[in-house]
């Protein structure tokens, strides 16, 4: 089955609010696998956090700010 999106006609925020939808679904059926190479990034950035060379921002408000920026 064939879906097409008017990407031409569609705004930044309903592109990125499709993109996390399309997510959301891929997650929830188990259908995508992390690679090898994003463990090993998640635990680099964990170490970094722990030595206070990295600092993270909550989802809700790093996707709030996305959409700040790109209305």
């Amino acid at each position: 089955m064939a879906n097409t999106l008017p990407l031409d006609k569609m705004t930044v925020e309903e592109k990125l609010q499709a993109m996390e939808s399309l997510w959301d679904d891929l997650c929830r059926r188990g259908e995508v696998v992390s690679p090898e190479w994003h463990g090993e990034a998640l635990q680099q950035r964990d170490a970094a956090y722990k030595r206070g060379d990295d600092s993270f921002q909550d989802w809700e408000a790093t996707k709030k700010a996305i959409r700040d920026r790109t209305s």
